[in-house]
Order: C-alpha cells, then sequence, then structure tokens
C-alpha cells in the first residue's frame, strides 16, 4: 500500500477504495457467509448436480458447433442478397450478419436440452419479412440438420423456431442501419437503437437487457448459481412460463439479480433463502429495478405510470435495465400473482427449516401437486390431423389462454378465480394429435355464495372460442374442446403414473368412466374423424342419472365447445355453469369430501392468500401482517431476526423510489 508524508511529516495512508454500490438502493446486508453457510452452499451445488441441471462436455461441444455452423449459414445468406441487390464485388466480399445469444445461454444457466436463443444482426437493406422469414426461411428447410422449422412473423417478437442437429433454436433478426455489419460490434452500444423499428428494438434488447444484468451483479458465478436454482424451483411448483402469465426466465433472471444487489456478499445458498424472505414482503406493483431506468433522444416509449396510462395496471413489473427499459412481466394477472406468492410463502417455509436443520434441499423441490389441488378444472383440449398442424395452432392456443384466465375473473367480477396450469398433457392411447392444459378454479377466498349459486361462464368461453376461431392460418382438423371436470374426473393421463392417486367411490366411477369417454370422443376415430367433427353440432353433454345433494359443488353439464356454433342437444345455447366454487386444498390443508357435506380446513398458508391479490402491500408489516410466515420468530436464529427487522424497514424504504407507480 502506497505511504506518503504529510507536511508535517506525519505518514498518510489513503483510504481503500470504495466498496462499489450496485443497483437503486443500498444493500440490505453487507454480511458475508458463514461456516453454516458455506456447508450449506456445498450440499446445493451437489443437489443441482444431482438434478442433472448440468450438461455434458459432449453437448456444450454440441452447441457450439450448432452455433458456429448457424454462423456460416447467415453470413453466406447476407452474401448471397448481396449479389442479387446488384452491389459490387467488394460489397459482396465485405457483406456480413452476425449471431448473438441471449437468455439462458447467454447467461450461462441453461441445462440440457434447453434451446439457445439467437439473433442474427444484418445489414441495412436486408429485411425481416422477405430476406429473413422467405429466402433464409428456404435455405434453412433444405438443409438435412435442420427440423421442425417453424416460423412466427406475426408474434410480439418475431421469431423462427427450428431444431439445428437436435438443438432446439429460436432466431430473431435484426436489421440495423450499417451497409457492413462488423464482425466485433457492440450491441450494448445505443447506438444500435438508431434508424430501426419497435420489433427490431425489441428483438435486440433480449442481447442487450442480458449484457447489461451481468454487468449489474456483484458476483457472476453467485448469480448464475443461485439462478440455475431458482429456475427449477419455478417449475416444480408450476410457476415458470412468460405466456400463461407466471414468470418467464428474462423475468427470474432480474429478480435474482435484484437479490445479488441486496446482498452483495452473499453465496448461492444464502441468495436463495434471501430471495424468498425478499418477495414474500415485497410491496406490489412497486417495480423491481436493477438500475435508473434511462430516457433517450431516440423517443421509443419506456415503462412509466406517471406518464403512461396503461403502465398503472401492471400488478408485478420487473423493468428490465436496458434502454428503453420495459415492463418485463406484462402477462402478470391477479390470478397469476396470488399463485406465485403463495408458492413464494411456501418456499420460504421451507428455507426457514432449512436454515434451521429442520430440512434438506430436495423438500424446496417438490413438485406441486396441481391434480390434488382444486376440486374443479377447465379442461382445454386442442385436436389437429397432424403433429405439423399442431405445433403451431397449440402456440396460437397456448399464448392466449391468459386471457381466458382474465375473461373469467372479468365476468364473475373476480369471485371466480383461476389457475392456469403451464404444463401440457396428451394421451399416448389416441389416434388424433392432440394437447390438453388444465385451469383450476376455485371462490375467493374469504367471499361465501349463497347457497346453490352457480358460475355462468357460457358466454366467457364462448367469447374466448370467436377470437381463438380468428387464427389466420386454420386449417380443417383444428379443433378446441372446453370443459369443465371435478377432480376425481380427471383424465388418468395427467397423472405420472397413469392413474389417479386415490380411488374413485364406486357410486362415482360410472359418471367419471362417462365424462372420460366422451372427452376424448374426438380422439376414438382415425384423423378423418376427428375433421368430421368441424361440421358436427353434436357436443359432449355429461350429467348424473340423478342430481347430487352436496351443496359445494354439482355441475349440471360438462360442456365441449367446438370453434363452430356451439349448441346442445336439444338445439338450445350450449351450458357451462358451476356450482359454489369450493377452496383449495394447499401443502399441510385437510378435507373431508363426500356426497352430504364438503368440509375444507386449510392450514396457515391461506391466510391472506385473497388479500394479497388485491392489496399485495397489505402482507407487510413490523410483525409480519398477514402473512403469518413472519410470526414464527421464536424458532429463528437472532440473526434471522435481525435481519427480518431491516427488511421490513427496507421494504417500506423501497416503496417510495417509484412512489408514483401505485394502481391508483
Amino acid at each position: 500500500m502506497a505511504v506518503s508524508d504529510t507536511p508535517n511529516g506525519a505518514a498518510f495512508t489513503p483510504p481503500p477504495p470504495p466498496t462499489p454500490e450496485y443497483g437503486i438502493t443500498k444493500p440490505i446486508s453487507l454480511a458475508g457467509p458463514t461456516d453454516a453457510d458455506f456447508n450449506r452452499n456445498l450440499e446445493l451445488e451437489k443437489f443441482l448436480v444431482d438434478s442433472g441441471l448440468y450438461e455434458s462436455d459432449e453437448e456444450t461441444a454440441t452447441r457450439q458447433e450448432v452455433l458456429r455452423r448457424l454462423d456460416q449459414v447467415v453470413k453466406s445468406w447476407v452474401k448471397q442478397l448481396t449479389r442479387l441487390r446488384g452491389y459490387t464485388d467488394q460489397m459482396v466480399e465485405d457483406a456480413n450478419a452476425v449471431i448473438f445469444t441471449f437468455g439462458s445461454y447467454r447467461l450461462g444457466v441453461h441445462g440440457p436440452g434447453a434451446d439457445i436463443d439467437t439473433l442474427c444482426v444484418g445489414p441495412s437493406y436486408v429485411n425481416r419479412e422477405e430476406d429473413f422469414f422467405m429466402l433464409l426461411h428456404n435455405i434453412l428447410a433444405e438443409m438435412e440438420e435442420v427440423t421442425e422449422l417453424h416460423p412466427v412473423p406475426d408474434a410480439h417478437v418475431p421469431v423462427m423456431k427450428f431444431k439445428f442437429q437436435g438443438i432446439s433454436i429460436d432466431l430473431l433478426y435484426a436489421s440495423i442501419s450499417h451497409l457492413v455489419v462488423p464482425e466485433d460490434l457492440d450491441i450494448s452500444d445505443g447506438s444500435v437503437l438508431h434508424d430501426v423499428d419497435e420489433p427490431t428494438v425489441r428483438s435486440l434488447n433480449g442481447c442487450r437487457v442480458a449484457d447489461q444484468i451481468l454487468k449489474l451483479v456483484p458476483n457472476v458465478e453467485h448469480f448464475r448459481t443461485a439462478l440455475r436454482c431458482l429456475k427449477f424451483w419455478a417449475k416444480r411448483r408450476g410457476v415458470y412460463s412468460n405466456v400463461t402469465g407466471f414468470l418467464g426466465g428474462v423475468n427470474w433472471a432480474l429478480l435474482v439479480a435484484r437479490v445479488c444487489q441486496l446482498y452483495p456478499n452473499a453465496i448461492p445458498s444464502m441468495l436463495v433463502t434471501r430471495f424468498f424472505r425478499v418477495y414474500t414482503q415485497w410491496r406490489w406493483p412497486n417495480p423491481v429495478m436493477l438500475c435508473s431506468i434511462e430516457e433517450n433522444e431516440l423517443g421509443f416509449p419506456i415503462w412509466d405510470p406517471r406518464r403512461n396510462p396503461r403502465d398503472r395496471f401492471h400488478i408485478m413489473p420487473i423493468i428490465t435495465p436496458a434502454y428503453p427499459c420495459m415492463n418485463s412481466s406484462y402477462n402478470v394477472s391477479a390470478s397469476t400473482l396470488r399463485v406465485m406468492m403463495e408458492q413464494l410463502r411456501h418456499g420460504n417455509r421451507i428455507c426457514d427449516e432449512i436454515e434451521l436443520n429442520k430440512a434438506q434441499w430436495s423438500a424446496l423441490f417438490q413438485p406441486y401437486l396441481f391434480f390434488e389441488a382444486y376440486n374443479n378444472y377447465l379442461q382445454v383440449d386442442i385436436i389437429a390431423v397432424d403433429a405439423d398442424d399442431l405445433l403451431p395452432w397449440k402456440g396460437w392456443i397456448e399464448s392466449r389462454l391468459r386471457q381466458l384466465t382474465l375473461k373469467i375473473e372479468r365476468d364473475t367480477n373476480g369471485i371466480l378465480q383461476c389457475h392456469p396450469y403451464p404444463h401440457e398433457y396428451a394421451d399416448t392411447l389416441k389416434p388424433c394429435a392432440h394437447s390438453s392444459f388444465f385451469m383450476g378454479l376455485q371462490r375467493k377466498e374469504g367471499v361465501k355464495g349463497q347457497e346453490g349459486q352457480q358460475f355462468d361462464i357460457r358466454g366467457t368461453v364462448d367469447e374466448f372460442r370467436h377470437e381463438i376461431n380468428m387464427y389466420a392460418y386454420w386449417k380443417p382438423g383444428m379443433e378446441i374442446y372446453v370443459s369443465h371436470v371435478r377432480r376425481k374426473q380427471l383424465p388418468a393421463f395427467v397423472f405420472p403414473d397413469g392413474y389417479r392417486r386415490t380411488r374413485i367411490p364406486r357410486h362415482m366411477s360410472h359418471l367419471a368412466e362417462k365424462a372420460d369417454e366422451d372427452a376424448t370422443k374426438c380422439y376414438s376415430g382415425s384423423a378423418e374423424r376427428c375433421i368430421k367433427r368441424k361440421n358436427d353440432t353434436e357436443i359432449m353433454d355429461v350429467k348424473p342419472s340423478k342430481p347430487e345433494k352436496r351443496a359445494s359443488v354439482s355441475p349440471q353439464r360438462l360442456e365441449c365447445f367446438s370453434p363452430e356454433s356451439c349448441t346442445s342437444r336439444s338445439g338450445g345455447t350450449s351450458q357451462m355453469s358451476i356450482d359454489c366454487i369450493e377452496g383449495v386444498r394447499l401443502d399441510g390443508s385437510t378435507m373431508k369430501d363426500s356426497d352430504s357435506i364438503c368440509e375444507i380446513k386449510s392450514s396457515d398458508s391461506l391466510v391472506g392468500s385473497a388479500i394479497c391479490a388485491e392489496r399485495p402491500d397489505l402482507q407487510i408489516s413490523e410483525t409480519g401482517g398477514v402473512d403469518s410466515t413472519f410470526d414464527r420468530q421464536k424458532s429463528r436464529s437472532p440473526d434471522v431476526q435481525n435481519e427480518v427487522s431491516l427488511l421490513n424497514q427496507w421494504s417500506n424504504l423501497q416503496s417510495g423510489c417509484f412512489g408514483s407507480c401505485e394502481v391508483p
């Protein structure tokens, strides 16, 4: 260390350089790991390896080879176009395109079998509509290494999906205002956004956001391990899906990065437990931001609820750090936020037990038993003639399933809540190409219904069905059917072992069998029979031989809506009415279910769940508020109690960092 003399002859030691600060607020804690934290970290890393979350060296090499080959293909494609445009031989020689990666691969958290998000940056005279989606598409289609080629030009971010040597690729295109794209192009430089349209900005920002995240975290390797862990957790608990209204890869990355900023000296095991501790107390809709929102003379719209009225209705804003800063989680609804908050509280309880040596890491990653959680479900069956037609048809419907959730809650004034499950299922015994999605249904917690009250969602489903029918690339045989099924009527193919976990009572077996038979009626014949259903006015009509006496659930019919106008067997309007919906059974709850009585006794995991969906800020208080997970102070160590106290104080402060974003 340098030492200099002062004028009076005394030695002067310069102060150490300031510790870099990350984020828009000061960290919650600068504490480093203890011996116990190091031990838990070793156990966590071993668990991740044993769970198969890391790819082999062979697959890593294959990915690198695929990216090298793809880079060659796009360079050759641009040179071919340059020649066709009549440019000089020198221009043809200089013509270039560059491949960038983003998403999980760029962040270094991809696992075996994961796709690679890629961006091709080309010169100004190569366009997306004709050159990319037509000429490059045809080049790829003729290559033996390329399979399952599927362009999606009308997506919010236009993309071409395919497999290259068995590796799934999502390829975007951005044409920048350069005649020649340099090989060392710095995509984080704001100049790449000059003279480009908004689809191009969205395409470029996948890479720009990934690069910014890696620059804004204190320790990249700790961030990667924690993110890999929490993505695995989110998938196991059924809350990983941006398209369904939960959170996708970039959302989880931003949330984890913010926790890394708040605990800059924490190792992965600490970051995971602090992740749950922070976000069970976060005062949504206050935004998660890694840096201040930047304004620019380029004039692209940025997320700002003070100026943009639409931004005020975002209930879980997670803001991207690269200009133009946008809310990456605008798909989140009140329903999906409620589900995620319940899962975060569940994870927080497990982490408390792990820190007290009362549980192992494996307990955190137990799968969520979705088909045991509700008494009522919506089943959405998607059918096509073959697998090639099913892929785009399913993608279209899946991207709009969240609209069905919003419509149901709108038309029932939020009393009937939906839990869309982001996994698809298929019955391998059926001959038609098909896929099924499910939604859990329940009455809003704390809202009592009148005896015999029904939720009539016929019009809601019919509206959704008509919107689905607007698919521009519809072909004969593409069908969608929506049916209301009770837990005991769920098809066997949704269960891991192919059968229900609980035995169906004898008096219900004939009803369940009939429901299963009718629900798969369209699958039972050849592909031609499935196509024929397009003009078939007969719909599924399943009801008991005599009305059930139980007050909780008594579905009058199970309806299946076809893309054509839906009429009942008697020629009237189709019906989908759901009786008084019961509550949800979560971990630790007990339930009695018989013909004459339905009794639900829930654990404290349900306390305040309905309140948090409407007013997430109500779950914060010095003593834990309505979130019972913070009432158990006696079981915590003094260090954890102090940290929770600091976190409560910090949560009150952070709500003012963008105070005007509160939804009015």
